[in-house]
């Protein structure tokens, strides 16, 4: 009988190699794509591309990457999206949508460029004192 996940035992197995990881052992045992299946059809196709739901180790590094790549600001964006932030340090709703429409971007994006933008101002601010 092979213990739930964060037994002690299972636990003491893990540490040696010898436990399932803890996704695997909650994902049905049934064949992927298969009846019954309770997996999205992005999900199949990226396991079936040798990613995983739950990221991917690099080769290199050993860290684990989650969600979508870093989005690289061209120049005319990050001009752009400083001049915004210099005008007003929040952004709102039509503001994010005018933006994302004339830079190409998602509203999200702009809505984390913003977050990580006021971040760095305070660094910087306290930084200065």
């Amino acid at each position: 009988m092979e213990k739930g996940p964060f037994s002690v035992e299972w636990l003491a197995q893990s540490s040696r190699g010898g436990a399932r990881p803890i996704a695997a052992a909650r994902r049905p045992r049934c064949p992927p794509g298969g009846a019954g299946s309770q997996e999205s059809p992005a999900l199949r196709d990226r396991e079936a591309a040798g990613g995983s739901s739950l990221g991917h180790e690099e080769e290199a590094g050993g860290s684990v990457v989650h969600g979508r790549p870093r989005t690289k600001f061209s120049a005319a964006q990050l001009q752009e999206l400083e001049r915004s932030f210099r005008e007003q340090r929040y952004i709102g709703a039509s503001e994010k949508r005018r933006l994302a429409a004339a830079l190409n971007l998602s509203q999200s994006q702009i809505k984390t460029w913003f977050q990580n933008r006021r971040m760095k101002f305070k660094r910087q601010t306290q930084d200065a004192r």
